[in-house]
């Protein structure tokens, strides 16, 4: 393979075609290089043409919520009142920073997501 960087969609494809094939490459082979070298490339063009925004809050709170398989209920102790965290969930009122910081501490809810 010819190290390059990837500028197009057929290139990128390609690119993944080819990472499929050295995805169990031994380390320290040679085909083990061009799996580090290529798995770069792919990384610098999906950041620049294929870049996943963090969720916003209320999303990223309603995810872990489903992941830790928690009610609304479960959540007064980080929001306050059920009546606050209806309004929080709908969107009709904002996250505090102390409540953005707590669902993080708490929640394990990484702060890019929470302050997007």
């Amino acid at each position: 393979m010819t190290a390059k960087l990837i500028k197009t969609e057929t290139e990128y494809d390609a690119a993944l075609e080819r990472m499929e094939t050295l995805f169990d490459s031994k380390h320290g082979s040679a085909s083990y290089d061009e799996a580090e070298l290529l798995i770069t490339l792919i990384s610098i063009y999906e950041n620049e043409h294929h870049k996943i925004e963090a969720p916003d809050p209320i999303e990223a709170l309603k995810f872990r919520m489903e992941q830790m398989k928690m009610t609304r209920a479960d959540l007064i102790k980080y929001l306050g009142t059920r009546g606050r965290i209806s309004e929080i969930l709908s969107r009709k009122r904002k996250l505090s920073l102390a409540m953005r910081q707590k669902l993080h501490k708490e929640l394990g809810i990484p702060a890019e997501s929470l302050l997007s």
